[in-house]
């Protein structure tokens, strides 16, 4: 709810005698709501409804709001409240109808990680980066080491990390090819890699490759008004991101770099561009290694100069860094309980964080605060912190609580930025370069392999002609051998048959002549034996 003057009025002090001129009235100048705030307290408190009151203002001022709805209860606000009991006793109480208060609804813009509550609201792996993506895959120092250097390899060869399996694909490239970027880029061990290639499973398997693809949020897409002037409030569901808690820690840092990234400078304005407000903030810091903590302060130091505000919803400041808790000038602090000496301890805390105000035991009053009500404290005109002071909560414009899923889809429906974010796009980055690379690879090794084969054919076949050419010549050596020989014996044939033959007619001849003298002797002996 605004003022007439376009203060952001937030709550009504419960003792006007209290107060200044302003009477009851505790507002929030526009010109410091940019100077990031705090809203803390015990779960059932009431700080979803000052999370509503607050971003209902913002709406009114013409603030573009994001903020993340972990219980899915801040989506009626697209309509009007319909008071009653407590809550209407209490705008009757503080006369808000005579200052303006009514009761409508606010334009909305529903998101979903997953694309189910809302148009998908999508990141690349660039975007979000090795830091952010190293914790995101609770990775140690070594293993984030590797997740930097996989990144600058990519970089370096023009290889576009877009979506999961970008990534997956570049952390099976640098494995195969470690030996190779060794030398440039530093040892990559084996474990590590197998430890990314787990971790990007587990992710996987938690739903992260909804997140990460394209088309990425555009961020000129969250800074719409509607056609009154008032600050479109986008609503990230996230009672299912909750279940990560990485994740949605990783979400919101992502979405804090990109505006601080992306957004120029503009000094001190009037009035906030645009209004972050993150429930169970403590998410975002549980266990954030000193590098990203840094980033992250640097980033909510600086960005109010480029027009953002900040608000952080946690149950106790205790749960936001110091380093950050001094940058948020802005609070509101709704009952915590102090059961325990380590709750009471908490308590006192809480009150150490409050500008102090005679009037009040501020320790005392966090335990005393009933639903709705709140310790409360605004920066004034000169950016100091008011005294605290014990308030109302003004109870929202809008509804409270969830809608039905009819009336989700069609405000979903008649959204123009359906026709853009709803359909996912899969353009060539990483994972078809490098899979056109390894076919590339394979081929030319099959190639030199059937090269490499063909030579040993080739020389196999070499051998084997210059074998049979071998086998060929011994055979006709032994042929012109065999024919030699065969000729030697054939001239030793003739000189034998013919020496036979002489041998032959030498004997009958010789053998006849005996014969013939030996008749002839015969004969004639016996003839002159016979004149005897």
């Amino acid at each position: 709810m605004l003022t007439s003057d376009k203060r952001l009025f937030i709550a009504a002090a419960e003792d006007p005698a209290k107060l200044s001129a302003d009477g009851r009235e505790l507002c929030m100048e526009s010109r410091m709501s940019n100077r990031h705030g705090l809203i803390t307290g015990a779960t059932g408190t009431g700080k979803t409804v000052s999370l509503q009151n607050l971003a209902e203002s913002f709406s009114a001022l013409g603030v573009p709001v994001l903020l993340t709805d972990v219980k899915g209860d801040l989506a009626a606000m697209c309509g009007p409240a319909q008071p009653k009991g407590s809550i209407a006793a209490r705008i009757d109480e503080l006369g808000l109808r005579q200052k303006g208060y009514e009761n409508r609804g606010y334009p909305v813009c529903f998101w979903d990680i997953a694309g189910r509550q809302g148009h998908p609201m999508r990141a690349t792996i660039s975007e979000m980066g090795p830091l952010a993506l190293a914790r995101l895959l609770d990775l140690n120092d070594v293993q984030s080491g590797l997740l930097n250097i996989i990144f600058r390899i990519a970089d370096d060869n023009g290889l576009l990390l877009l979506d999961l399996k970008d990534l997956r694909s570049m952390v099976a490239w640098v494995s195969d090819n470690r030996g190779e970027y060794a030398a440039a880029y530093g040892n990559i061990a084996t474990a590590s890699i197998g430890a990314v290639q787990r971790a990007l499973l587990r992710l996987e398997d938690e739903g992260a490759d909804n997140f990460f693809g394209e088309p990425s949020l555009d961020i000129r897409d969250l800074f719409r008004t509607d056609a009154n002037g008032r600050g479109v409030i986008n609503i990230l569901a996230a009672d299912k991101l909750m279940q990560q808690p990485r994740m949605y820690a990783a979400v919101l840092y992502w979405l804090l770099s990109e505006m601080y990234e992306q957004l120029p400078e503009v000094g001190d304005c009037e009035q906030p561009h645009f209004v972050l407000m993150f429930d169970e903030a403590h998410l975002l810091f549980n266990d954030m290694p000193k590098t990203l903590l840094e980033k992250m302060e640097q980033v909510v130091r600086l960005i109010r100069s480029k027009g953002v505000g900040i608000y952080f919803v946690t149950q106790n400041p205790a749960d936001v860094p110091d380093s950050v808790l001094s940058q948020l000038g802005n609070r509101i602090q709704h009952a915590l309980r102090a059961y325990t000496p380590r709750d009471q301890k908490a308590v006192r805390v809480a009150a150490q964080t409050f500008r102090t105000n005679p009037a009040i035991s501020t320790e005392q009053a966090i335990t005393e605060l009933r639903t709705g009500e709140a310790l409360v404290s605004f920066l004034d005109r000169k950016g100091a912190p008011s005294m605290v002071e014990r308030a109302l909560i003004l109870p929202p414009e809008g509804g409270i609580g969830p809608i039905l899923e009819e009336q989700r889809k069609k405000i979903i429906a008649e959204s123009p930025l359906g026709k853009t974010y709803d359909e996912p796009i899969d353009r060539e980055s990483a994972y078809e370069l490098l899979a056109e690379r390894t076919e590339q690879l394979q081929r030319e090794a099959s190639l030199a392999a059937w090269d490499k084969q063909r030579v040993k054919l080739e020389s196999t076949e070499r051998k084997a002609q210059q074998a049979a050419q071998r086998q060929a010549r011994a055979e006709e050596r032994e042929a012109r051998q065999r024919e030699k020989e065969a000729q030697k014996s054939d001239i030793f044939g003739n000189l034998l048959n013919s020496v036979t033959k002489q041998a032959t007619r030498t004997i009958t001849n010789n053998v006849g002549r005996q014969i013939g003298n030996s008749l002839v002797r015969g004969i004639l002996g016996g003839l002159l034996g016979g004149k005897r």
